[in-house]
């Protein structure tokens, strides 16, 4: 393979994830991977699940398709306020109402991580870390942790989603941490849905991190028509998850 595409943290959101895929298509990407989290928060959990599915895409299991898959009301979330866990609480209680038996199957079934080959570099995708589904991986962790986490998957690159923040790290050891930053609820105060193309030459590694305009008002009049809470629909406006 001489390029891979990695997105992830759908959640949802139905036209972001189309826009993506049309993107992808007019881009003449393939070597398509999910990094997972598929539901939660917004209102296309059938139909996000079934694009996905229809496309045979291989998908990491999120910690929010842990939790619907399970039928369960924790979706492995840290919220940082009592008025943000109740808000994650409505909207798994929501997701759980709305997605097919057959989808929580499928979302059951998926992975916790999935190695891939690309020119001469061992790559690992998780959806939080190799260690949890749900750990955050933020930019700023010290060199050193992200070593170690590389050393245990025995991984020249380390892709991860979760936080919804995109960025692409390179460690002393000259191996690389990229987070894919998410198609369907971002949080670095840019609206556009984002995803990420690995390529390689021999050991060197180019990163390409693409945003997508979408139709957000399409996304967010959606929650705003059902009892998913109206604060999700401002956040896709703003871009702050």
């Amino acid at each position: 393979m001489d390029h891979i595409t990695i997105f992830g943290d759908i959640h949802g959101n139905l036209p972001a994830l189309e826009a993506v895929f049309q993107d992808m298509e007019t881009r003449d990407l393939a070597n398509l991977y999910c990094l997972g989290d598929l539901v939660g928060y917004g209102t296309f959990p059938n139909e996000v699940v079934e694009a996905i599915r229809e496309r045979n895409i291989p998908t990491l299991m999120g910690n929010y398709d842990q939790g619907v898959g399970n039928s369960s009301d924790d979706c492995g979330c840290a919220y940082r306020t009592a008025e943000a866990k109740a808000l994650g609480e409505r909207s798994i209680a929501w997701t759980n109402a709305h997605t097919t038996d057959a989808n929580k199957a499928f979302l059951r079934e998926l992975p916790m991580q999935i190695p891939v080959e690309l020119g001469d570099l061992r790559v690992m995708l998780v959806h939080g870390s190799p260690r949890k589904v749900n750990e955050y991986l933020y930019e700023d962790r010290p060199d050193s942790s992200f070593e170690r986490l590389l050393d245990l998957v025995e991984a020249d690159v380390l892709v991860c989603g979760h936080t919804h923040l995109p960025y692409h790290k390179v460690l002393p050891s000259g191996r690389h941490v990229i987070n894919a930053g998410s198609v369907g609820k971002p949080k670095d105060n840019d609206p556009r849905a984002g995803y990420v193309v690995l390529r390689a030459n021999g050991r060197a590694l180019d990163v390409e991190f693409i945003r997508v305009a979408y139709d957000v008002e399409k996304a967010a009049q959606s929650i705003e028509s059902t009892d998913m809470p109206d604060e999700f629909a401002a956040m896709l406006r703003s871009g702050t998850g």
